[in-house]
C-alpha cells in the first residue's frame, strides 16, 4: 500500500507580524508537527540537514528523538543527511540511537545534499565532492551488515574488524538513497540494495520516468527484485485552490527568490509559480486538487511513498499545522480512493 510522508527542512518561520522567529523555537515548532503528523496517521515524517541561517535544523537525529518521545507508529527519518560532509560511523551511531528509542522506527536518507555549506564547516573540500560520497557509502553500506566492518578508502582511517555501537536490535537499519538527477547515483542505489528516493522539485513528475526505469534495469542485471521507489516534492494544501496559491505564493517566492540568487536565477514571477503548479512539481491546492496530483505522480512513476515537503520559508507554524491537517484527513484517503486502495473519498 502507498506509503504518505512529509518533510521539513527546519524553515525559519514569521511570527504574527512577520518577525522571523528564533532557531529554538522553529525547532520546538518542528518537534510539534511532527506530533501531529503520527496523530492524524501520517506514515513518515522527514527533516532536512542544513547549516545555513534560514534553516534551523543542523542535526536532525537530534529533532527527530524528540519526536520520537512523544509518539508510537510514525517512521521517523532524515531528508537529507548530508553524508559526504559527515562520517559514516557516526551517522550510523546516531541513527541506530534513534532507531531504539523510536522502537524500530527510524530510517536515514542518505543524499550528497544541494547546499554546500557543510564542507567548508567541517573541512572537506568540493572538488571531493563524487569521491567523498562514494567511499562514505561504501563504508556505511558495509556499517548496514551489523557485524564488525573491515574498509579502507582515501576519505577517513580505515577499519580492521571493528564493531559499531549500539548495534541495531535484530534488524536493518531503513536506509534510501536521495536522488535529484544523477543516474550514476540511480545505479549506485541498485548496487547497494538501497530504496530510492527520488527529489522532484521540479518540472513535470513524469519526467523521471527513465530513472525509475533505469532503477529497475539495474535491479534486472542483477537478478534481483527492485527496491522501494518514493518521491519528495514541495506543496501545500488549503481549503481551496485559490487560498492555497494565496497563501504559499508570498512565502515560497521569498525561499527560492533568496537560494536563487545565490545560484544565479532570476526571481520568481507569478506566471512561473502557477505554471509550476498546473504543469510541474508544486503539489499546492485544495485536497481534491493535490490528492488529484498525487495519484497522477504515482501512477506515472510507480512509486510507493509520497512525501510532500510541506515547509516553505518563512511560511507561519499555524498555516504548516492546518496543511498537515487537511494532508493526513482529506488528501490521504482521495489518494487511496482513486488508486482504488480503499478508504472514503471524502472525509467529515
Amino acid at each position: 500500500m502507498l506509503q504518505f510522508g512529509l518533510d521539513t527542512f527546519g524553515d525559519v518561520t514569521a511570527d504574527g507580524e512577520g518577525r522571523p522567529l528564533p532557531a529554538a523555537q522553529v525547532i520546538r515548532d518542528v518537534v510539534e508537527e511532527g506530533v501531529l503528523a503520527d496523530r492524524l496517521g501520517i506514515d513518515f515524517f522527514g527533516v532536512g540537514e542544513h547549516h545555513r541561517a534560514d534553516f534551523a535544523v543542523s542535526s536532525p537525529e537530534t529533532v527527530l528523538a524528540a519526536i520520537a518521545a512523544r509518539t508510537e507508529r510514525i517512521r521517523l527519518g532524515s531528508a537529507v543527511t548530508v553524508l559526504s560532509s559527515d562520517d559514516p560511523v557516526r551517522v550510523f551511531q546516531r541513527f541506530s540511537t534513534l532507531d531504539a528509542l523510536a522502537n524500530g522506527r527510524a530510517e536515514v536518507i542518505l543524499g550528497r545534499g544541494s547546499f554546500t555549506e557543510s564542507f567548508p564547516l567541517f573541512g572537506y573540500p568540493l572538488d571531493a565532492y563524487e569521491t567523498l560520497f562514494s567511499e562514505k557509502l561504501d563504508l556505511f553500506a558495509a556499517l548496514l551488515e551489523n557485524g564488525p566492518v573491515t574498509w579502507q578508502g582515501t576519505v577517513r582511517p580505515p577499519l580492521k574488524g571493528q564493531r559499531v555501537f549500539p548495534e541495531m536490535e535484530g534488524r536493518r537499519l531503513t536506509t534510501w538513497i536521495g536522488v535529484g538527477g544523477s543516474p550514476e547515483s540511480v545505479v549506485r542505489a541498485a548496487r547497494y540494495d538501497l530504496p530510492l528516493m527520488l527529489a522532484v522539485i521540479g518540472g513535470e513528475p513524469a519526467r523521471f520516468r527513465p530513472y525509475v526505469d533505469l532503477y529497475h534495469r539495474a535491479y534486472a542485471s542483477i537478478g534481483r527484485a527492485a527496491k522501494p521507489i518514493g518521491v519528495h516534492s514541495p506543496g501545500y494544501v488549503a481549503e481551496t485552490d485559490a487560498l492555497a496559491r494565496e497563501e504559499f505564493f508570498p512565502d515560497y517566492k521569498s525561499m527560492r527568490d533568496r537560494i536563487g540568487a545565490e545560484r544565479g536565477w532570476p526571481p520568481m514571477s507569478r506566471a512561473e509559480f502557477d505554471r509550476e503548479i498546473e504543469h510541474g512539481s508544486l503539489y499546492v491546492g485544495s485536497p481534491e486538487t493535490v490528492a488529484a496530483k498525487i495519484a497522477r505522480t504515482v501512477r506515472a512513476l510507480g512509486i510507493s511513498r509520497f512525501q510532500l515537503k510541506y515547509s516553505a520559508g518563512p511560511l507561519s507554524h499555524a498555516r504548516l499545522m492546518r496543511c498537515i491537517e487537511l494532508y493526513a484527513s482529506e488528501v490521504v484517503p482521495r489518494v487511496r480512493a482513486a488508486l482504488g486502495e480503499g478508504g472514503p473519498a471524502t472525509t467529515a
